[in-house]
């Protein structure tokens, strides 16, 4: 072999290394700071279990915007409020697509296909997005109020029962969790599971949401980043257990609704609409994704944000906020009617303060969903190209001092000097064109039950201090590397203010109601 011969393949297998060490999906981007990296791993194993506080630190020294390899993946990280308003909201039409990722694309999606929310951008996401939206408008939100009339109703009534009467300390999760799963469920379904917080099948999907959750998460998956990790099955294995027990309960929940509409029993719901109407333009696949999305959004946003409410309020630094919150609902409302009221409207400013800055202090999803740009993007000067990856660090922007006052401590009030129209107040929904389609319903969810959960019981922190919930944003997730939170275990004690006028309340929304049941 020629001495020529020999430097070619010689340059040409440094080329491959190269490639195989340090190379990315996007090229090195010009005016972009970048995080110093290993061979191969990139900074994925500074960025540890804990992408968001990592990133909100690397921030501090390169600045709000800073590009990362993590794999072989070349990932553009925003931290904070601003630069996140300029990348998602300025240019929301160039940052409109998703990535596919290998886990939770290739493996868990491989049957039921993908929700909207991860999908990427095209004329059947549109659609789909589309039609999601029109059913989860305002107005269209307003027709829901009496499912959430009797999911809220529900789970208030067997808090007093189970805790009886105030005298045991409980643990609020179940209760919330199927709060909010159901309600997604007969929106979607047009019948709700079961009333029974333990039921098999509540308990089954939420398990299994949860463990797919961990699969839609930037954090937890290497191979995602690094393809040769793909060789060992045990990620894709415990992936593909939990795609099998998926589908079995989105294939009954969808049997049930075709049984009901063939027998003519069906109650009006979102996919019942869609497959009696002739012209719609949704195929199969399309109608699963809808579904798919409904079942997960029932367990992304509102029961992390209402626990970590609850416990807030419990502690004993939340007991000047939850009595302010009571004396307004009780000035609002002093014929104490604000139980039903709350249903129709949404007159108590200090409450809708309090949601607002629940969705703040506790960003339940703290890295959010990753964009992908589908045009070139400005930022300082420099051009970030087409095809590049983008990731909010919502926690950081949520925390930035230079946007909130104070934003370590937990102040309703600051939402109270802010005018209507003002802006996004948080990234609590993410931001832009791809942001939740279900706002507006979580905010009704939450608003709702906090109204009723306040004008029904005080907060009181557990007997036992083992019991003491943990409030950090970060620290109360349970699985840190989730996609969103998922609150530890602890106890609040639910004393009832009346509990005559509570007993009153229940029995009118179990009258209101029972056509639902």
């Amino acid at each position: 072999m020629t001495a020529p011969v020999i430097i070619a393949a010689a340059l040409f297998i440094t080329f491959l290394a190269y490639r195989v060490l340090y190379g990315t999906d996007t090229p090195k981007i010009k005016g972009i700071p970048e995080i110093p990296g290993l061979p191969l791993f990139g900074s994925l194993f500074e960025l540890g279990v804990d992408h968001a506080k990592v990133a909100q630190k690397w921030a501090k020294k390169y600045g709000p915007v800073f590009q990362v390899r993590m794999g072989n993946r070349r990932i553009v990280f925003a931290n904070s409020f601003e630069s996140v308003r300029h990348l998602w909201v300025t240019n929301q039409s160039a940052l409109i697509s998703r990535p596919t990722l290998h886990t939770f694309h290739k493996v868990v999606s491989s049957s039921q296909g993908f929700t909207i929310g991860t999908s990427p951008w095209d004329e059947s996401c549109k659609q789909r997005r589309k039609a999601a939206a029109t059913a989860l408008n305002r107005p269209a939100v307003q027709s829901y109020m009496p499912l959430i009339d009797l999911e809220s109703n529900v789970s208030i009534k067997e808090l007093l029962h189970d805790s009886k009467g105030g005298e045991i300390d409980l643990d609020p999760r179940a209760y919330w969790q199927r709060y909010a799963l159901n309600t997604s469920l007969t929106l979607n379904y047009g019948y709700r599971i079961s009333g029974d917080k333990d039921d098999a099948l509540l308990k089954e999907i939420t398990d299994v949401e949860r463990g797919v959750s961990n699969f839609r998460s930037t954090s937890n998956n290497w191979q995602d980043y690094v393809p040769l990790l793909r060789i060992f099955p045990s990620q894709s294995k415990e992936a593909n257990k939990f795609r099998v027990r998926r589908d079995i309960y989105m294939d009954k929940l969808l049997g049930i609704l075709k049984e009901k509409i063939a027998m003519g029993t069906d109650k009006p719901c979102i996919t019942g609409n869609i497959l009696k109407d002739p012209e719609t333009k949704l195929n199969d696949a399309e109608i699963k994704s809808i579904c798919l999305t409904m079942v997960s959004a029932g367990l992304d946003t509102v029961p992390g944000n209402l626990i970590m409410g609850i416990a807030y309020l419990a502690s004993e630094q939340g007991q000047r906020i939850q009595a302010r919150a009571y004396e307004e609902i009780q000035e609002v409302y002093p014929e104490n009617n604000a139980w039903e009221k709350c249903l129709h409207e949404e007159k108590i400013p200090y409450i809708t303060a309090l949601v607002k800055e629940i969705l703040r202090f506790w960003t339940v999803i703290p890295i959010c969903l990753p964009r992908v740009s589908i045009k070139p993007i400005e930022w300082n000067g420099a051009v970030i190209p087409e095809g590049t990856t983008f990731y909010m660090n919502a926690y950081a922007a949520d925390y930035d001092e230079s946007h909130f006052k104070d934003p370590h401590n937990f102040v309703p009030e600051r939402y109270l000097d802010m005018p209507d129209g003002a802006g996004t107040p948080h990234y609590g929904y993410g931001a832009g064109s791809r942001m939740c389609a279900g706002s507006h319903l979580a905010n009704r969810e939450l608003y709702t039950a906090f109204v009723r959960l306040i004008s029904a019981f005080e907060f009181t922190p557990p007997k036992d201090p083992r019991d003491a919930p943990i409030l950090d944003c970060l620290d109360a997730n349970a699985i840190p590397t989730s996609l969103t939170l998922e609150p530890k275990y602890f106890k609040v004690g639910f004393k009832p203010r009346n509990r005559l006028l509570l007993e009153k309340w229940i029995a009118e929304s179990e009258e209101r109601t029972k056509d639902l049941l």
